[in-house]
């Protein structure tokens, strides 16, 4: 079995929609139990009894499928903190991010902060593939830095600075629409290969019944030599 495929079922990340929508998404990616927080009564999929209370319809929601599998431990590393791309004017803080009990990625709830995938790689590390996802907008908090996402330029400059102050400098490849069932997980959550850099956020057309979007924009760059 190649590297890749012993991360991809480590990691517990299959097809579907990463991050987040208009209000409250999150991405795919799986994790120890004993990192899963635990589910409360705010759960949707626990709120079968009774019919929620009438007001405002919920915020949309997103999530990756993920495929069953446990990830390894990984070892510890130095955080990344802060991410800036200049040419859209986008710079927004980083929190690490593990998994929710549905074994769906953590995304920050507010748009204006990215979540780094904690148990996949990390800007110092020398190969592998650093994941960082963020709501596009939300019903409370408005439109996120990561709206502009889509209309970043290959060639353009990404920085991400970590908890070190050490600043590691990406150059954009590619900026892509997935439909949401599509996301390449395998290509994207990898640990060998040159050290690159995922933004995922969503993206496409809007479903007001479903409240999620279509697609995911996923935007790949490599570490500047």
């Amino acid at each position: 079995m190649s590297s890749r495929s012993v991360f991809a079922a480590a990691l517990v990340l299959a097809v579907g929609m990463v991050t987040a929508c208009a209000p409250a998404s999150e991405v795919g990616a799986p994790t120890p139990a004993s990192e899963a927080p635990a589910r409360s009564a705010q759960d949707p999929d626990l709120r079968t009894e009774e019919p929620a209370p009438a007001g405002p319809a919920p915020s949309p929601r997103a999530s990756v499928p993920v495929s069953p599998a446990t990830p390894k431990p990984v070892a510890e590393r130095v955080a990344p903190e802060r991410l800036e791309i200049p040419a859209l004017d986008v710079e927004m803080p980083i929190v690490p991010v593990g998994v929710q009990a549905d074994g769906s990625m953590e995304i920050p709830e507010r748009p204006s902060i990215a979540g780094w995938y904690r148990f996949g790689k990390a800007p110092s590390d020398a190969t592998g593939a650093t994941v960082l996802a963020a709501h596009v907008d939300d019903r409370e908090y408005g439109v996120g830095p990561l709206a502009q996402l889509r209309q970043s330029e290959p060639g353009s400059e990404v920085t991400v600075t970590d908890a070190d102050g050490v600043r590691t400098r990406y150059v954009i490849d590619t900026v892509t629409y997935i439909p949401r069932a599509q996301l390449p997980v395998e290509d994207l959550f990898v640990r060998d290969g040159e050290p690159t850099l995922v933004v995922i956020t969503c993206g496409g057309s809007f479903d007001a019944q479903t409240r999620s979007y279509s697609d995911n924009v996923v935007m790949v760059a490599r570490a500047a030599s």
